[in-house]
């Protein structure tokens, strides 16, 4: 049975909410013996819906369903999931790419991060948010991130990062790039948030992406982990430019 925050979680902000932004849940598995990853993009303009995700073995990209519409690749074209041995990364930016080549290098989840600001998109400023499940460790280790804008000053970045201990079989840690819609759209505030991974990764996207709005939902992923932290699979689903 679902965890009734959660539950209430998932209607209230993905549910009934128009515009959460861009997302990403790391948690386990209801019915496997497995780590789940969620991650999704929404648009509002056509510049933002003009993107799929696309599969690469352990890796997932955005790209571009026309090419040529593309007015600015910086901010919507980018690795959202990349792997090291028993380490899974998940964000909604170039970051991702920050953090994989930092722990390459011996360093730390923090200090990749302390590298990089909020997006550079005013008046929005949209949130960098980021998570990294260490399956090296026993137990599990989740690390979740998020840099937003200062609220006295934009030009600042505000920095965060959440080690919730690991959620038990049918839940995930939840963050978001806002909290709904509005102009300018208002970052997410608080805690990550409680959601439910009910059944097989299969049930979990299409789960998420029925609840997505219809009109700004664009593409989502789930990404499944056994518990031995070897032979990931990725599952998309995509709005536009599926093959």
């Amino acid at each position: 049975m679902s965890n009734p925050i959660a539950q209430q979680t998932f209607v209230r902000h993905i549910q009934e909410n128009r515009y959460p932004g861009r997302g990403l849940i790391v948690g386990h598995s209801s019915v496997e013996e497995a780590w789940l990853i969620v991650y999704w993009i929404m648009g509002r303009s056509a510049h933002s819906q003009n993107r799929r995700f696309e599969v690469d073995g352990p890796v997932m990209r955005t790209v571009p369903v026309g090419p040529s519409l593309v007015r600015d690749p910086s901010l919507i074209i980018y690795e959202a999931m990349l792997e090291l041995p028993g380490i899974y990364l998940v964000s909604n930016g170039d970051q991702t790419r920050t953090v994989y080549e930092t722990l390459n290098a011996g360093g730390t989840f923090d200090e990749a991060l302390a590298t990089r600001e909020r997006e550079p998109d005013p008046p929005n400023y949209t949130p960098r948010i980021s998570a990294m499940l260490d399956l090296q460790r026993t137990p599990a280790a989740l690390a979740l991130s998020i840099l937003k804008a200062n609220s006295a000053n934009p030009e600042w970045t505000d920095r965060y990062t959440y080690r919730p201990a690991p959620p038990p079989a049918g839940l995930g840690v939840c963050l978001t790039t806002y909290t709904g819609d509005g102009s300018p759209l208002p970052a997410l505030e608080g805690e990550p948030l409680l959601l439910p991974l009910q059944e097989k990764a299969q049930t979990v996207l299409e789960t998420y992406w029925d609840a997505l709005d219809v009109d700004n939902r664009v593409s989502l992923a789930v990404k499944w982990i056994p518990d031995r932290g070897a032979g990931s699979e990725i599952l998309v689903r995509n709005r536009f430019g599926d093959r």
